[in-house]
Order: structure tokens, then sequence, then C-alpha cells
């Protein structure tokens, strides 16, 4: 496998597109940037400019307003975004009504550097895109324009998103904000504010109404889903005391899991992502007991070492971790597991590198996302660690354990060889048009003979052979899956 496989970067600088109402006039041009979450935001952020008179566009020289959701996790994404940021001021030179404006974890971060800079109009933090349209007016009164104040309560809950550059099979669907674990080399707690569970019967209607428009699988998407928590009377803000807290009806993830997988069978789905410390057992059940519930749980565990754990704030060790994998194999013999994984943090000694490689020969996940580290302002890491290991160390680890996932990577392909797996059709494989390709259960990307099978459909599909990230195989017929929306 080559190492940008191995290293499955989200997607990056995908322009998004809405369906267009007659009546808006302007053009709103959005690039997203990072994980998931980012990509999640755009959409809700195209759902309030499009109730507000914007079109989007997919040609940057016609829009009137250019937004760009950033990145903050690694200085590599913020380089991109700057790079972005200046060819979208050359656009602005030619056209000089046209706005931009920055979103997301990066925008809330440097706050008014951007400003300072001259090269944005507005910044926007991740709690503020209702104010978007106070902002733009703001900015059109030829003032800069800031909100990145952080929310204890916005989910953005009653807000439908528009599906922006969508299969139309596939979507995203949030269910918590921010993150309380204080991990010390994550600006995600000050970028993104304090953790925050959204209103059950609000994620159900998003999915029904999904569901209701065709689509066939769904993704529960937080900075950690593992810790959703929703009490009858609302947020833990809204009880005066624990005792009345403890009093209310509590509805837990694995619990909100298991009524999504019940009120729509048909319906795929997924979650990401988990941290090791708040995965709970009841979560794994409930993954066995229904089969539409994919058997894939992204497990990140960012080091083999206990030392450097301790070190990341990571609240379990390396023993807990790995107790965990083995409950997973227990209860979920057929599911696959991933992880990102840091190279380099500050003091790792050759010996903590030797534990993340013993962990991975351990494990031996089936796919992961590997970084070697960068030092990110603000973290504790960043504030209180020297940034003591070379980048000539860094990047030597960081491809002996991108080497090692890619053994592990074949191994776990080749388990699938005479499987017969089932397949969510969501594209035309990339390589070849006479072919189909989706995901299955596991997250592994399969490709077939088109035949007579079309996009959404659900197919039985049986595995002949396999690259280290790819299963191929020959379709076997359509699965009980299948159901016409109603």
């Amino acid at each position: 496998m080559k190492m940008e496989k191995v290293i499955e970067e989200s997607k990056q600088g995908e322009s998004l597109v809405l369906e267009h109402k007659k009546e808006n006039t302007k053009k709103l041009f959005i690039e997203s940037y990072g994980c998931a979450m980012n990509f999640s935001d755009s959409e809700i952020v195209a759902s309030i400019l499009s109730e507000n008179g914007f079109n989007t566009t997919q040609v940057l020289e016609e829009a009137d307003l250019v937004l760009v959701n950033t990145c903050s996790i690694r200085d590599k994404a913020e380089q991109t975004i700057r790079k972005r940021l200046e060819k979208y001021n050359a656009v602005k030179r030619i056209n000089p009504k046209m706005k931009v404006g920055v979103l997301g974890c990066m925008a809330e971060r440097l706050k008014s550097q951007f400003l300072e800079e001259k090269i944005v109009d507005l910044v926007v933090g991740p709690d503020a895109y209702k104010d978007l349209p106070n902002l733009l007016a703001e900015v059109e009164e030829g003032r800069d324009a800031i909100n990145v104040i952080l929310s204890k309560d916005e989910t953005y809950g009653d807000i439908a998103p528009v599906r922006l550059m969508s299969n139309g099979i596939t979507a995203l669907v949030s269910i918590t904000r921010g993150c309380d674990n204080m991990c010390t080399f994550c600006v995600v707690p000050f970028t993104r504010g304090r953790e925050r569970s959204r209103e059950p019967q609000s994620i159900l209607k998003e999915i029904q109404d999904l569901w209701d428009n065709g689509y066939k699988e769904i993704t529960l998407l937080g900075q950690n889903v593992d810790s959703y928590l929703w009490y009858g009377g609302g947020l833990k803000k809204d009880f005066e005391n624990a005792s009345e807290m403890q009093k209310a009806t509590a509805i837990s993830f694995d619990q909100l899991l298991e009524t999504v997988a019940i009120t729509f069978p048909k319906m795929r789905i997924r979650f990401s992502t988990s941290n090791p410390q708040d995965m709970h057992e009841e979560v794994l059940h409930v993954i066995a007991k229904y089969p539409n519930i994919c058997k894939h749980i992204h497990l990140p565990v960012q080091s083999g070492s206990n030392r450097i754990l301790n070190e990341m704030n990571r609240l379990h060790t390396r023993e807990e971790y790995m107790s965990l994998i083995d409950k997973i194999r227990s209860i979920i013999p057929n599911c696959s597991i991933s992880q990102d994984m840091i190279a380099g943090f500050p003091t790792e000694t050759e010996a903590d590198h030797q534990d993340t490689l013993s962990l991975m020969e351990y494990v031996k996940y089936n796919f992961g996302y590997m970084y070697s580290y960068s030092e990110r302002p603000g973290t504790l890491a960043g504030r209180k660690m020297e940034d003591d290991v070379t980048e000539e160390t860094k990047a030597r680890r960081l491809q002996e354990i991108v080497d090692l996932q890619q053994t592990h990577a074949w191994f776990r392909s080749e388990e699938f060889i005479g499987q017969t797996v089932e397949v969510l059709v969501e594209k035309v494989s990339k390589k070849s048009t006479e072919e189909f390709s989706g995901r299955n259960s596991q997250s592994i990307t399969v490709v077939f003979p088109k035949e007579n099978y079309k996009i959404g459909d659900f197919v039985n599909v049986k595995i002949t052979s396999c690259t280290s990230g790819t299963l191929k195989g020959e379709a076997v017929g359509l699965s009980e899956m299948n159901a016409y929306n109603v």
C-alpha cells in the first residue's frame, strides 16, 4: 500500500454546492478543510446563508462571499489555509466587492489576527454561525466583523443542514459538539468549547428527513460520541443540583444508538469518533445486536507508551486499551478497528516508540491515521513542553509506524478473501467506469463489476482478491437491507 493510502486524510478543500433558490441573488463559495465535523458545519452555514439570499457556486471568481472552514489540528493544515487565503485575495483584487471570511477552529484560535493582517473581512467561530447575517451586515457597513464566542449550549439542533456535494446516499449527523477531554496536544476544547449533547428528538427528526429523501447510511458524529448524554429536562446546566439531575431520565450513547437502529432498520449506521476512556461495554453489545449498525470502531490511541499517554493526558493506559480491544474482539468478532497515532510527541524515547509498535502488533489495525507531532499554540503541550524530538527522528518513527500499518492492512484485507460482504454502492469506481465502489460494514472499500446494480443498492459481494486498502469481488445478489423508502 502506498503511504498516502495508509495515512487516510480527511477530504480537503472541497467546494460545496447547494440546490439553488430562484429568489436568491448572491453567490457563496465555501471550502472546508479538516475533520468530518467541519464538513458538517459547512452544511449548517450553507443552510443559514441560503435563508439570507445566497446560492452556492463552484466558481470562485463569481462569488460575492468566500468562506473557508478551517482546521487547527496540525500546522500543515493552517499553512494550506493561509495559501488559500492568498488565492482568495488575489481574486478579490480583481473583484473588490467580494468578501472573504474564515470559519471554524482556526478562526477561533487566531481571532483578530486575521483582521489585523487585512486578509479577511470577517472571522466566525464554530458556535457563532447563526450570527453570520449580522456579521455580513457589519461588513457591508465597512466594519471588520468578528464573533468567536464559544457557547455552552449551542448544538444547531434547530437547523436542518443542507447536504453539500452529496451523493444522495450517505450523510453526517452531528450528535455532540465540543470536548471536555483536555489532551495536551489537542486544540479542540479551546476552539470548539465544552462538550454538549444534542436533543435526541432533533437527531431522530434529521435522520427521518434523510430517510424520506432516499439516504441509506448516516454517520453519528462528534468529537467524542461515547460521552453523549442527554437528560430528560435538558443539558446538565439546566439542573440546579446533582440530585435533581439524577432524577431526570438520561439517554446515553448506547441508548441513542439502539434507538436509531430500531427506528430505522433499513438504514445503515456508523459513528465517529470514540475515546477509549469513554467507550463502555454496553455500546459493544448494541453494535453486535443490530445488523444495520456497522462493525467498525475508530479508536484513537495516539501512543502505545504508558508514559507518553500520561504526558498526553490520555485517561487510559496501554493495558486498559488492550483490554478494550479484547472485549471488542470477543463481543464483535468481525469488527474492524482503526487508529490515530502520533509519532515524536515531546520527550518520546526510542523505548516509547517501540511500545507503540508493539501495541500495533497486538491489535493489527485495519487502517489508521498517522502523523508526526506538530506543536499547537494554546495547548498545554505547546505551553509547557519542549518539542525536543528532532524532525529527522519524527520522520523515521512515523515511517516505521506507516510501514507496520501497511503490513497489518494487508493481513486484515486478506482475511476477507472468500467471504461474502454487504456493500452499499456509493459511486462509480475511480479506476474503471465498469465497476462500482462502496464500503462494507467494516468501512473497507469494495469494488465489483456493475452488472445491473445501481448506486444506493445494498449488494452482497463475494471477495476474490484484495490490495492492502481495497477488496475486489463479484456481486452475488441484493442484500436484505434493500427496502423502498416509505
